[in-house]
């Protein structure tokens, strides 16, 4: 697919850019749990250092449709979110908006880990953040197994983290979960579209590039192929020697490349549409929902209700395709991640340019 680009000093460069890119192993979008992460979560708070906010640039912003609210002017507030790219773009939206509607805003933004952010919420030393329902379900709540349905998700860590302190706010789209991707040429050749759409394919054609967590994952490789009626270890099914083990970031140079037809993806990755994969689509409904939402300290939130509303706006908008567009910006464009959502947010009316 790559040698496919157009040629000349522009097409080279993107090409050297995806494949830079292709290597990068830091954007996980869901936690993983581990006393590595538990203890830089304590640290941060029980050390007294405080975090300095490590990129806290967002561009000069006039009024949009986010106005400022009544008691925003001189009240405080901090945003914090992950330091993959994903989080980098959601996480300066989250600045932009505060900063629009009035609020002294700390960037909190580019902490490493799930785990440390979960604590800056937890103990109000963070008021804001961007939060997957699935990580928040699976990773956070230590529940055994996730819920496909993305309403009902969002419900179940509504519910539960109102005890914790946290109210969840509308969820977006944006569903960033596992996934299987091939290349446009074989889901144009074969018929694929959905993961059902898997036993259409000769045996000798369903070959996997997985990353070794997703192979051995209760909710990931081997459990969803039963799921989809293909017998793991079978002849007839998918052979194990039809199964690949890759680093997250070589699968999908690997699926581009023909090593394998399908690979594990993530579904908002930029480099879905920057190497012209498919998404199949989970029709059976197996891989848990990790919409997107909004996540508030629910003390600031009772003191300063409009933000609800506020983020309410922003949330519909953010769609798996959305999203993987912003991240392809940063990944393969090399832009910063609060322009690329300053510009998002200035195209979608929320903001204006700096008067």
């Amino acid at each position: 697919m790559l040698d496919k680009l157009q040629g000349g000093s522009a097409g080279a460069r993107l090409r050297r850019a995806i494949r830079r890119n292709i290597r990068r192993t830091i954007r996980r979008p869901r936690a993983r749990t581990g006393a590595v992460a538990v203890a830089i979560a304590g640290g941060l708070l029980l050390t007294g250092c405080g975090l300095a906010p490590a990129a806290s640039y967002v561009p000069a912003a006039g009024s949009g449709s986010i106005r400022p609210v009544d008691g925003a002017a001189g009240a405080k507030l901090t945003v914090t979110g992950r330091n993959n790219t994903e989080g980098l773009i959601l996480g300066k939206m989250a600045v932009l908006a505060a900063k629009a509607a009035g609020f002294e805003v700390s960037d909190l933004t580019n902490v490493p880990g799930s785990q440390p952010t979960r604590s800056l919420m937890l103990a109000g030393k963070a008021d804001i953040i961007w939060e997957y329902t699935g990580t928040a379900w699976l990773s956070f709540m230590a529940h055994p197994s996730g819920i496909p349905e993305q309403d009902a998700q969002w419900q179940a860590v509504h519910d539960e983290d109102l005890g914790n302190g946290l109210t969840w706010g509308a969820k977006a789209p944006l569903n960033n979960t596992y996934a299987l991707a091939v290349t446009n040429e074989t889901a144009a050749k074969y018929g694929l579209s959905t993961l059902s759409d898997i036993a259409k394919l000769p045996v000798d054609q369903r070959t996997f590039c997985v990353e070794p967590e997703f192979n051995s994952r209760p909710d990931g490789f081997g459990p969803m192929l039963k799921h989809y009626g293909l017998d793991r270890g079978s002849d007839s099914g998918v052979p194990e020697r039809n199964i690949g083990l890759y680093d997250v970031g070589a699968v999908y140079s690997a699926t581009d490349k023909g090593e394998c037809t399908l690979g594990e993806v993530f579904a908002t990755d930029g480099r879905i549409d920057a190497l012209g994969l498919t998404v199949l689509t989970d029709d059976k409904k197996f891989f848990p929902a990790y919409n997107v939402a909004p996540v508030f300290y629910s003390k600031t939130l009772a003191a300063h209700p409009e933000l609800e509303g506020i983020f309410a706006q922003i949330s519909p908008l953010l769609t798996d395709q959305t999203m993987r567009n912003l991240n392809l910006k940063v990944d393969v464009d090399g832009q910063e991640p609060a322009d690329v959502a300053f510009e998002w947010m200035k195209e979608q009316g929320f903001l204006t340019g700096a008067p």
